[in-house]
């Protein structure tokens, strides 16, 4: 980026602005007709020490504004990341439901192969993979891309903290859309009292500790019985038949799930999701934490009031709690230069914002193209299994009950 190219888009001097260039802007910087608000308190930061504002519409070439915008704007960065997840979420979900049209109507409808993006929404069974992968050292083949996006998760766990959750995840996604809606409509989110808000966070960590128990006792011949058996094979299937034909319970279910994410941030998250806690767990390992400069922060607290998990920023030197899922919101409010940062725990050095979105996108993606050119992302599943099995749904050895996978035999 050029000199001319800098002083014409960049402002370090938010009193050379216009109140009106300042909200265009979308930068989160409060008006300036309140004596005491922090606006106030930024005029008072140095000249060489107030973060750099950008005047995007000056560019007028709208790919070149869009780069600007991905490189400077975190928030606008991760916007894009989640959309553009979530639409190939909902690609997947297309061609699974022409593949399930196929299948369902016996073979008479346009084949569609399946996706095995799919294999992402079975946790439980990429869990099992991996603890058999782990013992027995052989990747199954029912369903293998679902045992490496979940490595491809866990992996952005260890190193880039929470950052699944703020960035790729469609519920992730969803849940934030949900409640910034609530506060557009209402005005302001809830905020739920601690004495209730700690207990209410332990039961996604109850969850997780059901499910982590109950897989750890399985030895590596019932982790093969359960791999291969009818009911697993075709767990993706009944998944969708799940949504596909939902009752009336698991409807109401979800609405109101909904409906308390649009008054509190984030609540599915926060409080149920056995994911999110197995990746808070993990990120206290990560390398890559939040850090705060005491000695240049102006107690503007527009760090905390940004951060979608009520995260008291302002108030710690490095953000250590399992909530922080790395978004960079905090990080894209504060005024001031070099005082909230993410950084390495050990180096303490900087990582700009957009290089960190750079991080989370190439490990996914890495992790699930090694699948696909080490031929572990399709399964083994032909279709004429495929429709066989559609036709026997209903037999005793595709259910599941209470956790017991029945008995079957070789033909099965």
């Amino acid at each position: 980026m050029d000199a001319n190219f800098k002083s014409e888009h960049f402002f370090t001097d938010t009193e050379k602005l216009s109140q009106e260039e300042i909200e265009s802007s979308g930068k989160n910087i409060p008006p300036m007709n309140d004596s005491n608000s922090t606006t106030n308190k930024f005029l008072k930061i140095p000249y060489e020490l107030r973060k750099t504002k950008i005047n995007y519409n000056i560019e007028k070439n709208i790919f070149k504004k869009f780069l600007l915008k991905l490189k400077n704007d975190s928030q606008f960065m991760r916007s894009t990341v989640q959309t553009a997840f979530l639409l190939l979420c909902i690609w997947i979900g297309i061609e699974f439901y022409l593949f399930m049209k196929w299948g369902m109507s016996n073979g008479q409808a346009s084949f569609f192969e399946r996706p095995p993006g799919v294999e992402g929404f079975l946790p439980i069974s990429a869990l099992i993979s991996l603890k058999y992968w782990i013992e027995s050292g052989i990747i199954n083949n029912i369903h293998p891309s679902g045992l490496f996006i979940f490595i491809a998760i866990l992996t952005t766990g260890i190193l880039l903290k929470k950052s699944f959750c703020g960035w790729l995840c469609p519920v992730g996604t969803i849940s934030e859309a949900l409640w910034m809606l609530g506060k557009k409509i209402f005005g302001k989110n809830l905020t739920v009292n601690r004495w209730l808000d700690y207990p209410l966070r332990s039961l996604k960590y109850l969850l997780l500790l059901f499910f982590a128990i109950s897989i750890w006792q399985m030895d590596v011949p019932t982790m093969n019985l359960f791999i291969n058996s009818p009911y697993n094979k075709v767990a993706d299937i009944k998944m969708y038949l799940f949504f596909a034909n939902i009752t009336t319970f698991a409807l109401w279910t979800i609405i109101i799930l909904m409906l308390f994410s649009l008054f509190i941030k984030n609540f599915w998250c926060r409080y149920l999701c056995p994911y999110g806690a197995l990746l808070g767990a993990l990120s206290w390992l990560s390398p890559t934490k939040i850090k705060r400069n005491k000695s240049t922060c102006i107690d503007c607290e527009l760090c905390t009031k940004s951060c979608p998990s009520n995260i008291k920023v302002h108030r710690v030197n490095k953000v250590w709690s399992d909530e922080c899922m790395n978004c960079l919101a905090c990080v894209e409010a504060c005024p001031v230069k070099n005082t909230l940062d993410i950084r390495t725990t050990l180096t303490n050095t900087k990582i700009p914002n957009y290089i960190f979105g750079i991080l989370i996108v190439f490990v996914f993606v890495a992790i699930t193209g090694l699948a696909m050119l080490t031929d572990n992302w399709q399964n083994k599943i032909s279709k004429e299994e495929y429709l066989k099995r559609m036709n026997e749904l209903d037999t005793p050895v595709y259910q599941h009950n209470r956790g017991q996978v029945p008995e079957y035999g070789p033909n099965d």
